[in-house]
């Protein structure tokens, strides 16, 4: 397993084996998708997800999160073809989102309130989203940016898309854990302010992000905001 919130993992894990008393502390990767996580955490089949999912009120009912680990907007990539310009474009067009994801909810009720609704086509990943993008099947693929970026990047048919301006939530997102555990999430949480009190996340976010640029205000704002006293 590789990635930036894999690392921020791999952090804390080490941190718990420290608090523990096991240094040889064993760590199984298991691969989830996006409808499955939040069940597999809350019945312990794993311990901690790993991914970039959004913390929010409702999940907060049956699962626990860290700190935040990044801040990121849902947004919408559109075809050249589409000649979308802005969201109220979308009405009546065909737009791919991942079903039970904070992303899909924010895209209804945005287009809703702008009186814009759109044909939602349900897909099991955003690089699905963008190969029926890159083959006209759909008009537009929503998103978290930073991840919908990405992807764009490992797809060369989408390179000709772009993102429309206005974004349609705020994600933060936060590793994933069981509500009854205080101790696993102080020691998650002890990694990630040492990552960031330190500035060794510096190095973990350009290896992984680099390439799409630096880190905005809200970024460089998150990192500072969770860095609290010991």
């Amino acid at each position: 397993m590789r990635g930036y919130s894999v690392e921020l993992c791999e952090r804390a894990a080490a941190e718990v084996a420290r608090v523990a008393g096991v240094p040889a502390l064993r760590t199984e990767w298991k691969p989830l998708s996006a409808g499955e996580r939040i069940d597999a955490v809350a019945r312990g089949a794993v311990d901690l997800e790993c991914g970039m999912t959004t913390i929010s009120l409702s999940r907060m009912a049956v699962v626990d999160f860290s700190m935040p680990i990044y801040v990121d907007g849902g947004a919408v990539l559109v075809g050249t073809r589409s000649k979308a310009g802005k969201l109220a474009d979308l009405k009546g067009r065909r737009v791919a989102v991942i079903p039970g994801t904070t992303t899909e909810q924010a895209l209804a009720r945005t287009l809703t309130a702008i009186g814009a609704p759109a044909i939602v086509v349900p897909i099991a990943s955003l690089a699905e989203g963008l190969a029926q993008l890159a083959a006209g099947k759909v008009d537009g693929v929503a998103g978290d940016r930073i991840v919908l970026t990405v992807q764009r990047s490992r797809t060369p048919a989408a390179a000709g898309s772009d993102f429309l301006p206005s974004d349609i939530s705020y994600e933060p997102y936060g590793l994933v854990m069981r509500r009854d555990d205080p101790d696993f999430r102080l020691a998650v949480n002890r990694a990630l302010v040492e990552l960031y009190r330190s500035g060794d996340i510096d190095p973990i976010f350009q290896r992984w992000f680099g390439a799409l640029g630096r880190p905005g205000p809200m970024l460089h704002a998150m990192f500072y905001l969770a860095t609290v006293p010991q």
